[in-house]
């Protein structure tokens, strides 16, 4: 017979089948075991709107549900929401345990699930693979006490840190392998955000390739001063995703025609005080984006950086040099990539891929 662990990482596994799927819900992955260690049951939360995790579970489990326990990655919740509350069907199927890798933030749950099924009886534990399941729903941790998108901070540079060869021109460094990773990230996120400066430089399409993409991607530019074209290739993939410019009250009102040719294009003209960049992020979460994927550039991602609204940095750094010429990402007195908790770095083709964390595990 397994351990508790054991059967938690069976849960943990199951929940990272819904990868790219689940938001603005959490990845979830439940497993029901019997007292002779046989599983009975297990399931994972696909897409929101979708059964949860535990329901799925408990389907297959049918009556061999009764007296056995209960694995799953996230306290259960105790609330309607797209779908009914968990707890009820899980204290009716007789699940007489539950074993919780950690407690939900979300308001409307937090702690309320497991009083619920105390009160029925169900003996709770909780804690077992919290490390695992709080890193796999990092994005919704986030979202949930702050109000807006996890954000990713991305750059693709040279062994000496620069991004391009000189001002405004366009610069390849990442390699076809760094691109597929990319891609991979972009299938994953809510949406990619970038300044009106790349957009303006690179004619970005701002896109998904060669890799499946469930949903629709949300692409954002910063333009405070409505400069780009309503003829940007991003334009021309509104079936790939909705864009949004985020802008400025001022700018639409001084730029009225333009802003009109952007909204005919099919662009979503979001007006924000001042271009306050922690506001825009509270719009986006209250479009329920959940993760955003920042590009550049570089004054954007300073910008970000400074106010504190980076949770995670992946960089892409491809074996060449570029020269003192060449443009510099941020320097060291504005980021300590050695500061970043969790830090990884793999192998991507010739280049090297490295994330970190801004904020450890809490």
């Amino acid at each position: 017979m397994l351990t508790d662990l054991e059967y938690m990482e069976r849960a943990l596994t199951l929940a990272e089948r819904g990868r790219g799927t689940t938001s603005p819900n959490p990845m979830v992955g439940a497993v029901i075991v019997r007292g002779d260690g046989t599983v009975v049951g297990q399931g994972f939360h696909e897409k929101a709107g979708g059964p949860h995790a535990e329901i799925r579970a408990l389907d297959e489990a049918g009556e061999l549900a009764r007296g056995a326990t209960l694995y799953c990655t996230l306290e259960p919740c105790s609330h309607t929401g797209r779908t009914g509350p968990c707890v009820e069907r899980v204290a009716a199927a007789g699940i007489t345990r539950v074993v919780a890798a950690s407690q939900d933030p979300n308001p409307l749950v937090s702690g309320r699930g497991f009083d619920f099924l105390r009160r029925k009886g169900v003996e709770i534990e909780t804690g077992i693979g919290r490390e695992r399941a709080l890193r796999l729903n990092r994005p919704y941790l986030t979202f949930t006490r702050e109000g807006r998108p996890f954000v990713i901070m991305k750059a693709a540079t040279s062994l000496d840190n620069r991004i391009a060869a000189r001002a405004g021109e366009r610069t390849t460094l990442s390699s076809a392998e760094s691109l597929r990773h990319a891609h991979t990230i972009r299938a994953e996120v809510d949406a990619m955000a970038v300044g009106s400066g790349t957009v303006l430089i690179d004619d970005p399409l701002l896109t998904a390739r060669n890799v499946h993409r469930a949903r629709p991607l949300l692409r954002v530019i910063f333009d405070r001063r409505l400069r780009i074209s309503p003829r940007a290739r991003v334009f021309s993939t509104l079936d790939a995703g909705p864009v949004i410019i985020m802008t400025t009250p001022e700018s639409i009102a001084l730029h009225a025609a333009e802003a009109r040719e952007l909204e005919r294009a099919g662009a979503w003209l979001e007006p924000i005080k001042d271009g306050d960049l922690h506001l825009a992020l509270l719009r986006l979460g209250g479009r329920e984006i959940t993760s955003v994927v920042l590009e550049g550039g570089v004054a954007l991602q300073r910008a970000a950086w400074t106010a504190g609204l980076v949770d995670a940095v992946h960089l892409y750094i491809a074996p060449v040099t570029i020269g003192a010429e060449g443009i510099p990402w941020l320097d060291s007195d504005t980021i300590s990539v050695a500061a970043l908790a969790d830090r990884r770095m793999t192998p991507c083709g010739p280049d090297i891929f490295m994330e970190g964390y801004v904020h450890g595990i809490d």
